[in-house]
């Protein structure tokens, strides 16, 4: 078998990362041997292999949803955005250069098209079938030229595509209707049909529609999978959480003490691997919100400083906003506050960045005693340590290079007070370690929390992506399913002419 399927959207954020994954947790409980596949990612939120490649977090989800490792080759083109107009360009896990949005799609990306195919290839000799994400929606059509991520790869792989919609934002049949019929007849041949996405209610209320749909397109509809709350594991976009108040939708679970503990992340510009406090959030009795006001401090047991792809940016915004201070005062008090990564890198006394922001000498906020370099080559590294008696497994995704000149150690870095910084990207996903932490941090605020002794973040990762097989096997036509990913592109499919009446 060498089959394959790409899963498309009408927009972005209609739900292909997790239909992907939970297609794959379905066909690897079947026995299939199955890999994920996004050939061209953008997104803050990244994960390391354990060969040292840079690939999105929501291609290493995917991965666990197959249970298989992670590799370069499931994710080869990852733009990192840098601001408003340009990206870092990580290819096949390395970094090689930054670039503008008109740039990219004026010349590079097309020529990117052979070794993302190349890349697929492997992985369909390798496994049974391989599961691919494209990205936004095909039907952008100013960017078709250049497309290497949607139908530029399902052309170039006879991949069939199956069309997900987004029935909570409204407008998805005439969604799947404009898709289609905005594609060229070449791009058209090769889309199945469709999969509706978070509907609520009634599934017979939405049959007739299903029903004119496939008359108006020749295509079936494969399934309708309901709204769930908590899915929107390993996001892309960090941008999304940002909002004033946002709340981790995985907070659900009573505190197992009298307390619970309230923990707020700072919303950095450019915020980065923001997945870093799901863990805590999974903790029974811990809420986490992601704020961008100084009172939203106040009550806060724990402040994170979370990752940047712009440390002297998110700096110069925590002065603007008047949150450096409130995190001065909160450290000279002795109150828990916590910084990753770039978020460690600005609690430091001084950062030189002649490669980030190319800003030269920059003073830090002074509260721990490092300071940082920004190095042209990017450390990716997979570190395992120990830190509060307990075994700690990280990665690191950084151009800073930090000079740690005092302090108490604390895995790649140090603590003051009850000031803490590390380069170490999901270090609290070690449940011992993270339960250690917790105890400190509840100790610090005067709250008889209690950590919940049996959580184990790799067994509720894992229950989240049985949730997602379950929604494919329990709601989608799975025979039919089936069928296309092993048959490959489908034929005689009637052709939409652009602005066909509905």
């Amino acid at each position: 078998m060498n089959g394959g399927l790409l899963v498309a959207g009408t927009t972005s954020d209609a739900g292909k990362s997790v239909v992907t994954a939970g297609i794959c947790r379905w066909l690897v409980r079947q026995g299939v041997k199955v890999a994920p596949f996004k050939a061209q990612n953008m997104s803050l939120n990244s994960f390391v292999t354990r060969e040292g490649a840079e690939i999105g977090r929501a291609q290493a989800m995917q991965a666990q949803a197959c249970r298989v490792e992670p590799t370069a080759l499931m994710n080869p083109v990852l733009l990192k955005p840098g601001g408003e107009q340009s990206s870092q360009v990580v290819l096949l896990g390395k970094p090689v250069g930054e670039l503008s949005a008109r740039g990219y799609h004026g010349g590079r990306q097309q020529r990117l098209l052979g070794t993302v195919l190349d890349c697929l290839a492997e992985l369909r000799g390798t496994y049974d079938a391989v599961i691919c994400e494209g990205a936004g929606s095909p039907a952008e059509i100013n960017l078709r030229r250049t497309d290497i991520v949607n139908m530029g790869i399902a052309r170039g792989a006879r991949l069939p595509v199956l069309v997900v919609g987004d029935i909570d934002r409204g407008g998805v049949f005439a969604s799947f209707f404009g898709t289609v019929a905005l594609l060229s007849p070449e791009d058209q041949a090769l889309v199945a049909g469709f999969l509706v996405n978070k509907f609520r209610g009634d599934v017979s209320l939405l049959e007739p529609g299903i029903d004119m749909l496939h008359g108006l397109t020749g295509r079936r509809t494969y399934g309708v999978l309901p709204f769930r709350h908590g899915l929107g594991i390993d996001e892309e976009d960090g941008l999304r959480v940002s909002l004033r108040g946002a709340v981790r939708e995985s907070v659900v679970a009573p505190p197992v003490g009298e307390d619970v503990l309230r923990v707020a992340v700072c919303a950095v510009p450019l915020m980065s691997n923001f997945t870093d406090v799901d863990a805590l959030a999974a903790e029974p009795g811990v809420v986490v919100r992601f704020v961008d006001r100084p009172e939203e401090l106040a009550d806060a047991d724990l402040v994170v400083v979370p990752g940047t792809r712009g440390t002297v940016r998110a700096l110069e915004w925590l002065r603007e906003r008047g949150l450096a201070d409130a995190i001065a005062r909160r450290a000279a008090d002795g109150r828990p506050v916590l910084g990753v990564c770039g978020g460690f890198q600005l609690l430091g006394e001084h950062i030189e960045d002649d490669v980030e922001s190319r800003r030269g000498h920059v003073d830090g906020l002074g509260l721990l005693p490092v300071r940082v370099r920004f190095a042209r080559e990017k450390t990716l590294t997979r570190p395992v340590g120990e830190a509060l008696g307990e075994r700690v497994e990280g990665y690191e995704i950084h151009h800073g290079v930090a000079e740690v000149l005092g302090g108490e150690a604390f895995l790649d870095g140090c603590r003051v007070g009850q000031t803490w910084g590390t380069h170490w990207h999901g270090s609290l996903e070690s449940d011992g370690f993270r339960r250690a932490f917790l105890r400190e941090v509840a100790a610090a605020a005067g709250r008889r929390f209690v950590p919940a002794p049996g959580t184990s973040f790799a067994a509720l990762r894992e229950e989240q992506l049985d949730r997602l097989g379950d929604l494919i096997e329990q709601h989608a036509d799975t025979d039919a399913l089936w069928r296309l990913i092993e048959s490959g592109a489908p034929q005689g499919l009637p052709f939409i002419p652009p602005g066909a009446p509905a």
